[in-house]
């Protein structure tokens, strides 16, 4: 397929009142989704928003990977970004197995209608992709599906909504409270957390543009012209309940020996889910043995990944982060 190498970032239209959505599943199946259904709750959430929300051609085709072929995925996302009714794009799910579609992509396409696109997890493959390929700011932010949620969303919703409606400026804040649980089975047996807060591991200031998301997504991308280059780049990490201190550090540890890793300014890591056993002091000790970070500010346990809520961030958008011991700030500059 064609390409178009982005050399700047390309920021997509703003979502308004009226706006359409298009859902498509280029990871995991909504088949796999609505065996517990709540896509009434969803209609609601997306009128309350103002959007239109349609679904690709191939969303519910359903494989032995619980996913659909390559081509089916490939011809909506195609689909998504070329009809010219569509405003911006979620993701059903996440998986394991969105990479399959980058050797398929036209990105000529995608840089000549840039739209919308957010998503999370195994979404990382895509949307660094579409960053190092045609400069496309996307969104980590929540899938479809993850508007089924029922209470504790409200935070979710409203970071969601300041990202891809407006274009101002926004402050992060760490959110009250956080969940960790299977909400999608369960929706009147939640845990509820208080949050700690955010965890400065390493102090400093630094400005610069947001690459990154699913840790070991973006590290299947090395070595490939997929990856966008970390130099100036404010890197984004996060894992989900498979991952261990051992394994986030390995992983870890092979994106900053990347070439362009000591050019990294700054270091966001968001919140870790129980079952990871990633905790604080690990966490640090991690952080410490990282050459390519010595000096580099590092801001742990933000709002985003695999626990609720979720803020939504630009990839490849521009932020401003101060990491202090008393107090820390994240701004989004440009999104």
């Amino acid at each position: 397929m064609t390409s178009v190498m982005g050399t700047q970032p390309l920021y997509p239209r703003r979502l308004a009142p009226g706006s359409t959505i298009r859902v498509i599943a280029p990871s995991r199946s909504r088949a796999l989704i609505m065996e517990h259904d709540h896509s009434a709750l969803m209609a609601r959430r997306f009128d309350d928003l103002g959007l239109q929300v349609t679904f690709g051609d191939h969303v519910d085709e359903r494989d032995v990977f619980d996913s659909s072929s390559i081509a089916g995925r490939v011809a909506d996302l195609h689909a998504a970004f070329a009809d010219p009714d569509v405003d911006g794009i979620l993701t059903v799910v996440g998986g394991f197995n969105s990479n399959e579609l980058l050797p398929y992509l036209d990105w000529a396409l995608i840089a000549a209608h840039p739209k919308v696109f957010c998503g999370f997890s195994d979404i990382t493959a895509l949307q660094i992709a579409m960053l190092a390929r045609t400069g496309l700011v996307t969104y980590s932010g929540p899938h479809w599906s993850t508007f089924g949620m029922r209470d504790h969303l409200q935070p979710t919703l409203d970071w969601f909504r300041v990202a891809v409606f407006g274009d101002e400026p926004f402050s992060l804040a760490p959110s009250p409270t956080w969940t960790d649980d299977l909400w999608f089975l369960d929706q009147d047996d939640r845990t509820v957390e208080l949050n700690s807060g955010w965890w400065p591991l390493q102090t400093g200031s630094a400005a610069g543009r947001l690459v990154g998301g699913n840790l070991c997504t973006f590290s299947l991308l090395q070595g490939t012209v997929n990856r966008p280059s970390l130099d100036g780049a404010i890197l984004l990490v996060e894992d989900d309940a498979e991952t261990n201190p051992a394994e986030f550090a390995r992983d870890l540890t092979s994106v900053l020996q990347l070439p362009d890793a000591p050019a990294i300014r700054a270091m966001l890591i968001g919140r870790f889910q129980r079952a990871s056993a990633v905790g604080r002091d690990i966490l640090g000790e991690i952080i410490r043995r990282q050459p390519a970070l010595e000096g580099v500010p590092v801001l742990a346990n933000l709002d985003f990944g695999h626990t609720s809520p979720a803020v939504t961030l630009p990839i490849g958008g521009e932020a401003e982060v101060t990491v202090g011991v008393d107090a820390s700030a994240v701004r989004i500059i440009r999104h």
